[in-house]
């Protein structure tokens, strides 16, 4: 490639696997010197995802299924069809044309028998693309090492890894053999700091939460290892101790896990606890956030979050489990409390001092905003992925 020619890129994540962080890097990108197309599909949770953003997205032929609210089986069948004729369609483009960069976000068939679009993405780099892959997840959560082999081969076959933390960057190369130099650690940047403020209390108002009391909130997808079971053990302490503390958990998840949820606050009896298992619009999640006085992340194990990223872009007190990731943006009792990630009395120890201690959270706030995480650290962070555009395009085929 010649050196005054726009390097292309397609940025991949067909079925909007991660579509706001796709959103918000590619709008990022939109202001280097690169040509972008945006792989995927209208998110069917917030169809104004990317285009709100000033986005185009191109996933091959279709995009069809994300315009429709269906239900959840029918539409994972839908989506998933979709996604195999954009494949096939961009299979037909790129075998002419293929692009300078592919840039793999999510590959959401490769733990299946038909991994198409591993495939595609070994086609590409036969055809002389260069193959670069943020790693959202190391490997799935709660699979243990199932999947080890699988991306073992995935990470061997590309030429670049992105990662948002020094200590993923070291497992990738301790525990899957890959060579630091392939690997760039690029953080994770914050979601919805840019939205307008609107109505608090009218947006607000679905969540019933009770005026006078300390806001704690966890929100995102609920999946056991982010440790809401371990964060209700901890929460009846702090019902137990103080009085004028709620809890609000916000999100989706499989079921049968919101069931058990259900039925280990009805088991513990709390009485502060608020459960909004559905969709929370971007308008509420917002609104959520700065109403919130504490927000809370108990995961057990985690490679990247891009809860925490909006927690630090709104600038709040937080609570989160000791554990290297977030180890690399907080400091106990610097700018958050960090806990021991497998112990329910210490994360109780950290919420009710939190909530009686008011100049504590502010304290922890304000060293929060002066991290400014916002609509600069995109920026940083998209001169720092076009490095590593420029670095696997400097290597030899």
């Amino acid at each position: 490639m010649s050196a005054d020619r726009r390097p292309s890129v397609f940025m991949m994540d067909l079925l909007a696997t991660v579509p706001y962080y796709t959103a918000y890097l590619s709008k990022a990108l939109l202001r280097e010197p690169v040509d972008l197309t945006v792989g995927s599909i209208t998110y069917y949770l917030d169809p104004d995802c990317y285009s709100s953003r000033g986005i185009k997205v191109e996933p091959g032929l279709l995009d069809l299924v994300g315009r429709f609210r269906l239900p959840r089986l029918a539409r994972r069948i839908l989506k998933l069809m979709e996604g195999m004729v954009n494949l096939c369609a961009l299979t037909v483009r790129f075998s002419a044309s293929p692009p300078d960069v592919i840039h793999v976000q999510f590959l959401p068939m490769l733990r299946t028998p038909v991994p198409m679009d591993l495939w595609f993405v070994e086609y590409c780099r036969r055809r002389g693309s260069k193959i670069v892959l943020t790693v959202h997840d190391l490997l799935p959560h709660d699979t243990g090492e199932k999947y080890k082999a699988t991306f073992d081969r995935l990470y061997g076959r590309v030429g670049a890894i992105i990662c948002h933390a020094g200590s993923v960057r070291t497992r990738l190369a301790t525990e899957f053999g890959v060579p630091e130099k392939k690997i760039s650690v690029i953080p994770h940047g914050p979601f919805f700091y840019d939205l307008p403020a609107t109505d608090s209390e009218e947006t607000l108002r679905s969540f019933a939460l009770e005026t006078g009391k300390v806001l704690v909130l966890w929100q995102g997808i609920i999946f056991p290892y982010k440790g809401i079971d371990l964060l209700l053990r901890a929460w009846q302490q702090v019902e137990a101790k103080c009085g004028d503390a709620c809890l609000v958990v916000a999100g989706t998840g499989a079921p049968e896990l919101l069931q058990e949820i259900r039925a280990q606050v009805e088991g513990l009896d709390l009485l502060r606890v608020k459960l909004h298992f559905r969709f929370v619009t971007s308008e509420e999640l917002v609104a959520l956030y700065r109403a919130a006085d504490v927000v809370v992340y108990p995961y057990r194990a985690i490679t990247t979050s891009g809860a925490l990223a909006t927690g630090l872009a709104m600038g709040k007190a937080i609570v989160a489990s000791d554990l290297p990731v977030f180890g690399e943006l907080l400091t106990d009792r610097e700018n958050a409390l960090l806990v021991d990630p497998q112990d329910c009395d210490t994360l109780a120890g950290a919420l009710i001092e939190l909530v009686r201690d008011r100049a504590l959270r502010e304290r922890l706030a304000v060293k929060v905003q002066a991290m400014n995480f916002g609509d600069e650290s995109w920026h940083a962070i998209a001169k720092q992925t076009m490095e590593t555009y420029e670095r696997v395009l400097t290597l030899a085929s």
